[in-house]
């Protein structure tokens, strides 16, 4: 017995280092021939369906196309994170994975940032927000259909990766970022503007009313809101009817109608509309200029 708790460990290390050992001379092995391998090609990969960046412009970043191309070098003198850095200078791209397999390829992965937002400030910038918050200059070779907003914005921008500065550009990248998020006002909402009270108005698809939504607070609220007095307040005067739908405040919706007067001035008697999903907080205010 005492024999046998003597030899146990000494096989059971044996046994490790001859795993080692055979570990050792197979990664050597495979050092040895990866020293050896060259270059044969390069596969590119950009997953999404936004086009700032296309396989040619990764070619140029990468020197494909030049006398300083990656084909026939061998895998061991390229430098795979400096090729990672490059790529990821590019404003438009937002990861970037460069690696070989040991057939000499070399596989370039890149994801694309994602705008949500196209924004011009009243001081002639205009740039892409993205879904990270984070300002992207304009491409040259796409233009991604997104929510555009324009108005009293005072955002700078130096055409370039940048976060949002003023409390105004990032409360219409909030409303931005919610209504990207939900298929219908995804849909119906076309742009923000901001107006000279730094309030956001939202313009429609539908209709020529403008939705008086204020600032960005109590989204949720708001749009529910919103929602409740398309389905209850639209249908009995049409689309058409209301020149502003002020929303902003979140315990009331206000409609103000495009006929809110007559002829001689006088202004027409209000009806209340009051779906019971709001508890009353619709009104039609056709009393009030506008």
């Amino acid at each position: 017995m005492f024999k046998k708790k003597i030899w146990k460990p000494i096989l059971i290390g044996l046994a490790w280092a001859a795993s080692l050992s055979g570990v050792v001379v197979l990664m050597s092995f495979i050092n040895v021939k990866k020293e050896a391998v060259v270059c044969k090609d390069v596969k590119v990969y950009i997953p999404g369906n936004q086009y700032f960046i296309d396989k040619e412009e990764i070619d140029n970043i990468l020197h494909l196309n030049s006398t300083n191309t990656l084909i026939g070098r061998r895998i061991a003198g390229i430098n795979m994170h400096d090729l990672e850095n490059k790529l990821k200078a590019n404003a438009f791209i937002e990861t970037a994975q460069v690696y070989a397999d040991m057939d000499g390829v070399i596989r370039v992965e890149v994801t694309q940032r994602t705008p949500i937002l196209r924004m011009m400030t009243q001081f002639d910038k205009d740039f892409y927000v993205d879904e990270h918050g984070l300002k992207v200059p304009l491409s040259n070779n796409f233009t991604a259909r997104v929510l555009a907003a324009n108005g009293f914005i005072e955002e700078p921008f130096g055409n370039k990766i940048d976060t949002l500065h003023t409390d105004m550009a990032k409360q219409v990248f909030k409303t931005a970022a919610f209504i990207s998020k939900d298929t219908l006002w995804n849909a119906q909402i076309a742009q923000i503007y901001v107006n000279q009270q730094h309030e956001m108005e939202l313009i429609p698809r539908v209709g020529n009313d403008r939705i008086l939504l204020g600032n960005a607070d109590s989204l949720q609220t708001k749009f529910a809101n919103l929602l409740a007095f398309y389905k209850q307040a639209i249908p009995r005067v049409g689309w058409e009817a209301y020149k502003l739908i002020n929303i902003k405040y979140a315990n009331q919706v206000i409609g103000v109608k495009k006929d809110s007067t007559n002829k001689d001035g006088s202004v027409k008697p209000a009806s209340a509309v009051k779906p019971d999903s709001l508890q009353n907080k619709i009104q039609d205010t056709s009393h009030i200029k506008n």
